[in-house]
C-alpha cells in the first residue's frame, strides 16, 4: 500500500483546481502531473485513481462541505474548495491511505500552500475547518440515502430510478458503478468479425463477439487505441453495443437518402454508411466543431464515401434540404446521457434535474423536424442514451397524439420491452451495456 505524502494533497488540490478551467479533465491532471514530474509514474497511477474517485463522489463531498462549512461550496475560494474536496477524500472515505499521516503535519502544510498560493486568510480558513473535515461521519438517515452515499449518485436521480425499475434499483446502481468492458464495433467496408477477433487474441485480449450486434467485440481493458494497427485502419470504431443496434433498427438501404440530425462524432452514421454499401447519401448534422473533427477523420480513416456534413443546428435542416427528402432519418437526440454513467463518472453529479425538461423540449422539437424531413413511407428512429421516462416515452406519447401522419412501427426483441407497446429499452443491470431508448415511427401521410 502506498504511503501517500502531504505533498500529495497539494498535487490533488492543483489537478482538481486545474480540472475546473480546463476541459477535458484527463488533460489538466497531465498538466499538473508533468509539472511535479510524476507522468507515468507509479504515483502517476494511484493519484490518478484517487482523482477519479474524488469525481464519482464530488455530489456528496460537496454536500460534507455545506454541513461543516455552512455555506455553498461554489462560492468559496476554488482553491480552498479544492483542498477540501482532497482532504475529505482521503480522511473520511479513504482513510486506509492516512493512517500513517500526523495530520497536523497535513493540515500545516496544505494551510501553508493556500496562503502562498492565493491568501492567508484562505490558509487560515482551511487549518479551522481542518479537524472538523477530518472528523466527519457519514450518517445516512434513510435506505435513498444509504445508496447515495454507497453508489455515489444524487438523492433524487435514485428516486427517480426507483420509478423506472422497481425492485431493482440496488441492481441497476449497482451496474451504474462498475467498469465497463471496451466495445468496439467491426467495420464491414474494411475487416471481418472473425479477422479482427483473432488479431485481438494475438494482443492477448479475450474476447466477447456480441449476441446482439453481430459486428461488435467486447474485451477487458486497458487497451491503448493510438497504437493499435486496427483502429488506425479503420478496421473497427468504438461504439457501444447499444448504439450500435440504433441503426440496424433502423434499417437503412443502399441508395436511400439519409439524414443522420445529431451526427457527431460518427458512430451511427459510419455503421449506416457500411449497411448502405456506401451507396446513397447520408446528410450528417452537428453543431460541435470538435466532434465534428474528430467525424471527419473516421470518415476518412474508415474508407466512408457518402456522407454529407453540415455544421448546423438540426432544428434547420428542413431549410437547408426541403421537406419529404429522406427514406430514413436518425435522431440520436442530444439527452441527459445518465445511461452512459459508467463510462462517464463525472457525469453524475453534472445531471441535473431540472434540464430533463427542458432537453425533452429540445427532443420533440428534433423530431418534429425528423417527420418533415421524411418522405411518405418513410421512418425515423428516435433514441437516446437517457433512461428518464421524460426524454423517451413521453416524448414519443406527446408526437403521436399531436402528429396524426405518423404511426409507431413495433420493435420487438434485443432488450427489454419500453413503457409503450413496440419501443425497446436497453439497461445496464439486464444486459451489460450502456442504457438506451429505442422508438421507429413511420410517416404516412405528407
Amino acid at each position: 500500500m502506498y504511503k501517500v505524502k502531504e505533498r500529495d494533497f497539494v498535487i490533488l488540490t492543483e489537478v482538481l483546481r486545474k480540472s475546473e478551467e480546463i476541459k477535458p479533465s484527463q488533460y489538466a491532471k497531465r498538466i499538473v502531473f508533468e509539472k511535479y514530474r510524476i507522468l507515468g509514474t507509479d504515483l502517476d497511477r494511484i493519484l490518478t485513481a484517487v482523482y477519479y474517485k474524488i469525481m464519482k463522489r464530488l455530489g456528496i463531498i460537496d454536500r460534507i462541505i455545506r454541513e461543516v462549512v455552512g455555506v455553498h461550496q461554489n462560492i468559496l475560494d476554488p482553491w480552498l474548495r479544492a483542498s477540501l474536496r482532497v482532504t475529505i477524500e482521503f480522511f473520511v472515505f479513504e482513510k486506509r491511505y492516512v493512517k500513517h499521516l500526523e495530520k497536523n503535519a497535513v493540515k500545516k502544510s496544505v494551510a501553508s500552500f493556500l496562503s502562498k498560493i492565493t491568501h492567508p486568510y484562505v490558509g487560515m480558513f482551511y487549518y479551522e475547518v481542518f479537524d472538523k473535515i477530518t472528523s466527519y461521519e457519514p450518517k445516512p438517515k434513510n435506505e435513498i440515502e444509504k445508496f447515495e452515499f454507497e453508489y455515489l449518485l444524487p438523492a433524487w436521480y435514485i428516486k427517480k430510478m426507483k420509478e423506472v425499475v422497481g425492485d431493482e434499483l440496488e441492481e441497476l446502481l449497482k451496474a451504474l458503478n462498475t467498469e465497463p468492458k471496451i466495445s468496439v464495433r467491426v467495420n464491414s467496408l474494411k475487416a471481418r468479425v472473425d479477422e479482427v477477433v483473432k488479431a485481438l487474441e494475438k494482443e492477448g485480449k479475450e474476447v466477447a463477439v456480441s449476441e446482439v450486434v453481430p459486428t461488435v467485440i467486447k474485451f477487458a481493458g486497458p487497451y491503448d487505441f493510438d497504437r493499435s494497427k486496427l483502429y488506425k485502419k479503420g478496421k473497427f470504431v468504438i461504439q457501444e453495443e447499444a448504439s450500435a443496434l440504433a441503426s440496424i433498427l433502423l434499417d437503412p438501404k443502399p441508395g436511400e437518402v439519409v439524414v443522420d440530425l445529431c451526427a457527431a462524432p460518427g458512430g451511427k452514421t459510419l455503421h449506416m454508411a457500411e449497411l448502405m454499401k456506401n451507396r446513397g447519401v447520408i446528410h450528417a448534422f452537428d453543431i460541435d466543431e470538435l466532434r465534428l473533427k474528430r467525424m471527419e477523420e473516421l470518415i476518412e480513416r474508415c474508407g466512408i464515401r457518402i456522407v454529407k456534413i453540415y455544421r448546423k443546428d438540426a432544428r434547420k435542416a428542413t431549410k437547408i434540404l426541403g421537406e419529404e427528402i429522406a427514406d430514413k432519418v436518425m435522431l440520436d437526440a442530444p439527452c441527459t446521457s445518465d445511461g452512459t454513467l459508467m463510462k462517464n463518472p463525472e457525469l453524475r453529479w453534472r445531471i441535473r434535474e431540472d434540464k430533463i425538461k427542458e432537453l425533452a423540449e429540445l427532443q420533440y422539437e428534433l423530431l418534429n423536424v425528423a417527420i418533415d424531413l421524411l418522405k411518405p413511407k418513410g421512418k425515423v428512429l428516435y433514441c437516446t442514451c437517457s433512461m428518464f421516462k421524460e426524454e423517451n416515452e413521453e416524448v414519443i406519447e406527446r408526437i403521436l397524439k399531436e402528429r396524426k401522419n405518423v404511426k409507431l412501427v413495433p420493435l420487438k426483441g434485443y432488450y427489454s420491452p419500453g413503457f409503450i407497446e413496440g419501443t425497446i429499452r436497453a439497461f445496464p443491470h439486464r444486459h451489460n451495456t450502456i442504457g438506451f431508448f429505442y422508438a421507429l415511427l413511420e410517416k404516412v401521410t405528407s
